[in-house]
């Protein structure tokens, strides 16, 4: 009797011990439940930017993931997923125990995971919080993730994030991305036969994708409307009729991204603002200043008009190019073309490249602002210039020729090197860069050894750094604004997935020149296209512009601007060198033809007009192009040495030309009273 009684004891010890430590295990199982401020579902949704004109320009993800409100869905489209993945989905709290005991018998039987029993919920904590892992510790993990989420989360928030989040394949989750790829349309749109296929892929995507396997998936699909038939949801009738329906699925279509330098710019800029997470995950919808089609046309353009060096060495082709297009009263960036696309280097903001005589523009944009007018008259001749070093220079004209006595405007048409180095002289260097910052050039050297602050520099574009085609549109772009610099922008406006602003530009404008220099500066840059160097950039509209080339061939340019657009075409070795292919050299003359065929195919659905004239002008003053002085109209000068010129108030010439032989009668005061 002792011992059978010592035995009881001893069973009931270890018993309670036993118990305790289940108990213990319980417990510590229990308290590793998820808090309810840790169970937040937070999904990786795909963000998109779009065109000035609300156009799709391309995607970011890192899943693709299109958001989907579960309230916009027919019953059709939710119930095909309940019926497949779990058809007590209403009826539990996040786990299904009868499913679940059937799944162990299942893989008992079979001593593999076969089935896993797993609830919608179970799907979507193993999905957001946990990994795939099929081990008994992970199951667990979902037994506590899942009953967490449904304490704090209704069924549709549950079903809503889940029909956001399975996998189908090709990279492709949640049903609104499934549906646009499969069958083209949204998800709200989908027929019973379609929301049926779709289901079916969830829980075997390799195998079920109607891309991959499309008879196995109609025979999976058929499954599905027979188990939604079985459940109560539809119809026997309803269920042959979507069996029925042939396999029409949309064109698969590969991504393609569209203005891939442009796109790489507004990342950029994203990522600065919201992180590189948000960017990619955070289903934001960016749009921008872009436009597609002008975007295509510079494309074509540039590609269509670069020369290719066959002799180039690297893995990209040489040249390479850049265009870039704003709007000058907004500052809107219409047009960003940074290469030939075989890279990621945007030549349009990162290179910094000699601008050639593109740079003149800001020495006679100082003269005139200064007094100096498109009549005032410069000797081109040899000359030779003492430096601040001690040496001298002498700079030659394209041709090594001399006009001698010129205009301004003449100069400045045929692009005379030596008259800018005169008009930098006069005006003192320092000064030509102060009017090119306020314009919007910051790559001027101003200190060191080697700097910008010089002749050569500012009238033949020899800049230690160089610049970039952005800041020289901007520049431009001030003259064609009637003298005010706006901020050049890509992004309009920001809103997260749910449609809230999260960011809205405020377009910026500062006042840097008056409206009469500008105006009288356009109106020289319209005589660089009509009869000088930039004739190649003639459109058959009211434009200005300005050629600039490397004095090596290095670099070449077009700067040209009408009332609407202001755009800018670069051309170069990445590795600067001469360009001379086949035996033709390439300068600007070929950046003018770019940069024509870009504006021709731009503008075309444009209105013409003119630019806008401000008041504080005079015009048609005629005048002697040897003295810049004052010709009577019945001067006997030839008439290819007279011109009617306009000037800034004030600055127009008061004395008459001693070119002009006059009558006798002329000379004597009291008969000219």
């Amino acid at each position: 009797m002792k011992k059978k009684t010592a035995a009881i004891y001893i069973l009931v010890i270890l018993g309670s011990t036993l118990l305790g430590a289940f108990a213990g295990i319980v417990s510590a199982y229990l308290g590793s439940a998820p808090s309810l401020d840790q169970v937040n579902i937070r999904q990786n949704f795909t963000t998109y930017i779009y065109d000035i004109n609300g156009r799709l320009i391309t995607d970011l993800y890192t899943q693709n993931r299109i958001p989907v409100n579960i309230n916009e869905l027919p019953d059709h489209v939710k119930n095909a997923v309940i019926a497949i993945e779990d058809d007590q989905f209403y009826n539990h709290h996040g786990i299904n125990f009868i499913a679940f005991g059937r799944a162990i018998l299942v893989n008992l039987k079979e001593w593999s995971f076969a089935q896993g029993g797993g609830t919608i919920t179970m799907q979507l904590a193993r999905n957001v919080f946990l990994t795939q892992k099929k081990t008994i510790m992970r199951k667990l993990e979902e037994f506590l993730w899942a009953v967490q989420i449904e304490r704090k989360y209704s069924k549709d928030e549950i079903l809503e994030a889940y029909l956001n989040e399975f996998y189908l394949n090709h990279g492709l989750y949640g049903i609104e991305a499934g549906a646009k790829a499969f069958f083209g349309k949204s998800a709200k749109d989908l027929t019973l036969s379609e929301a049926a296929l779709i289901a079916g892929v969830i829980r075997w995507p390799t195998r079920y994708s109607p891309f991959v396997n499309p008879d196995i998936a109609v025979e999976r699909r058929n499954f599905v409307l027979s188990r939604m038939q079985e459940v109560g949801f539809i119809t026997a009738a309803e269920a042959a009729a979507a069996k029925a329906e042939p396999l029409v699925l949309a064109e698969r279509q590969s991504r393609v991204v569209q203005a891939r330098y442009f796109v790489d710019y507004v990342t950029g800029q994203l990522v600065d603002m919201y992180g590189e997470d948000m960017v990619f995950n955070g289903g934001l919808h960016v749009y921008t200043t872009l436009d597609l089609d002008m975007q295509k046309a510079a494309e074509k353009a540039l590609l269509e008009g670069l020369p290719v060096n066959r002799s180039h060495e690297g893995d990209l082709t040489q040249p390479q190019g850049a265009v870039l297009a704003m709007v000058p009263q907004t500052g809107e960036i219409r047009v960003m073309v940074g290469g030939r696309g075989e890279d990621s280097f945007n030549r349009s903001v990162q290179a910094l490249r000699s601008p050639g005589s593109a740079i003149k523009v800001f020495a006679y944009t100082a003269a005139i602002d200064r007094g100096i007018t498109p009549a005032t008259v410069y000797v081109d001749e040899p000359t030779e210039f003492k430096l601040v070093t001690g040496e001298t220079w002498s700079p030659r004209n394209y041709y090594e020729t001399f006009a001698g006595p010129i205009t301004v405007r003449e100069a400045l048409e045929d692009s005379l090197n030596v008259v800018a180095a005169q008009v930098v002289d006069q005006l003192g260097p320092q000064t030509v860069i102060d009017y090119a910052k306020k314009m919007g050039i910051t790559t001027f050297v101003e200190q060191g050894r080697v700097n910008d602050i010089g002749l050569a520099p500012l009238a033949l574009g020899g800049m230690t750094r160089g610049v970039s085609l952005l800041e020289l549109a901007t520049a431009y772009g001030v003259l064609a604004n009637q003298g005010i610099k706006s901020e050049p922008f890509a992004i309009w406006r920001v809103t997260d997935s749910q449609g809230n602003v999260l960011y809205e530009h405020t377009p910026r404008y500062e006042v840097v020149l008056s409206e009469p220099t500008s105006y009288i500066m356009t109106d020289l840059l319209r005589g660089v296209i009509e009869r000088g160097t930039g004739r190649n950039a003639n459109i058959g509209r009211p434009a200005a512009g300005k050629t600039g080339t490397h004095s090596d061939y290095q670099d070449a340019w077009f700067m040209g601007y009408t009332p609407d657009l202001v755009a800018g075409v670069w051309f170069g070795e990445d590795a600067p060198k001469r360009m001379v292919y086949q035996g033709v050299i390439y300068g600007s003359w070929n950046a003018a033809t770019i940069w024509a065929n870009f504006m021709k195919e731009a503008l075309k659905n444009t209105p013409v007009r003119d630019f806008p004239k401000p008041s504080g002008l005079v015009e048609g003053i005629l005048i002697d192009t040897k003295t810049g002085l004052l010709v009577r109209d019945n001067c006997n000068l030839p008439p290819e040495e007279t011109r009617r010129e306009i000037f800034i108030a004030g600055t127009e010439p008061t004395e008459y030309s001693p070119r002009c032989s006059q009558p006798w009668w002329q000379n004597i005061p009291f008969l000219n009273q």
